[in-house]
């Protein structure tokens, strides 16, 4: 008989955890966890950064000019995420794989050396340096892409994709904070979200979420030290450098949680101007400043 009660499904890829939320009945938990677990691999499988035979990093390795197959949801991603680049002038960018590795949040120890390397060579940003064709793409600039700020947020669209596609509609997927409900609650009701407070092991907002998805990047959850301070995995576009006041923390509400996560990871870079550009692009965020927290609100 199917169950009625509430499960829950995770797994291990993309470097953290993925997790599913089902709130109605399930009939083959055993094989719906496979998908979700083939759901998320294909996509660390194609995206990673870590990993030197995936499909990104062939492309960042292929020269200057030459054409490379790429699958289809690479594809889309990396054309998304050309989009987020123009829509918030540069403030997303996905062209700094070689400074994301050199400040250590990768695979790798900060290295004063690589530091250097990263910040003295020309940066060219991905709406320069990348060229996408059909099923094909090609760099026009040395390219060192990192999708960490768009890739797991497209994962999240793919599990919730699937739990849709099996009549699932009431879930809610995660991975890394990255979240997507598929529908309300059983009863109706809303799925409960909390936003951490930066300074505080505790919840500064509650969200009500029931169709759609909500992502937040903040400079405490992943972090290296140099020196003794401790410095956000956020890059600056402008510097290939770890943000300097930025905010604690940005929460985007959209209608897809790869649109949420590259959103908030955009409004992250812009720093005081965040609040600003979100009210008057009509985004739905919430933006904590560490001094004094300024927020705008999901309206």
């Amino acid at each position: 008989m199917p169950k009625t009660v509430t499960e829950r499904l995770e797994g291990r890829s993309m470097g953290t955890r993925w997790q599913v939320t089902l709130d109605g009945p399930v009939t083959d938990s055993a094989g719906l966890q496979a998908d979700c677990q083939a759901t998320v691999d294909l996509v660390d499988r194609q995206m990673s950064t870590w990993t030197p035979d995936s499909d990104l990093m062939r492309l960042n390795a292929a020269p200057v000019g030459e054409w490379v197959t790429l699958p289809p949801e690479l594809l889309f991603v990396l054309q998304t995420g050309l989009q987020v680049s123009h829509l918030t002038d540069g403030a997303f960018e996905m062209n700094l794989g070689d400074a994301v590795r050199a400040w250590g949040f990768i695979d790798t120890a900060p290295s004063l050396a690589a530091i250097r390397a990263a910040s003295a060579a020309p940066r060219v940003p991905a709406t320069r340096a990348l060229e996408l064709g059909d099923g094909c793409a090609r760099a026009t600039a040395p390219l060192a892409l990192d999708l960490s700020g768009i890739a797991k947020g497209y994962a999240v669209d793919r599990l919730a994709d699937l739990l849709t596609a099996r009549g699932l509609t009431h879930a809610l997927c995660e991975i890394d904070g990255e979240l997507r409900a598929t529908g309300p609650r059983r009863d109706g009701s809303p799925w409960s979200v909390a936003v951490q407070d930066p300074t505080a092991d505790a919840a500064h907002s509650i969200f009500a979420l029931t169709d759609g998805a909500i992502a937040t990047s903040g400079d405490y959850r992943h972090f290296v030290t140099v020196r003794g301070a401790r410095l956000s995995h956020t890059m600056d576009p402008k510097r290939g450098a770890p943000l300097v006041d930025a905010p604690a923390s940005v929460t985007v509400l959209a209608p897809t949680c790869m649109m949420a996560d590259a959103m908030a990871t955009a409004l992250m870079a812009m720093g005081p101007k965040a609040a600003a550009f979100a009210t008057t692009h009509g985004i739905q965020a919430l933006v904590l400043m560490r001094a004094a927290q300024t927020q705008t609100r999901p309206t």
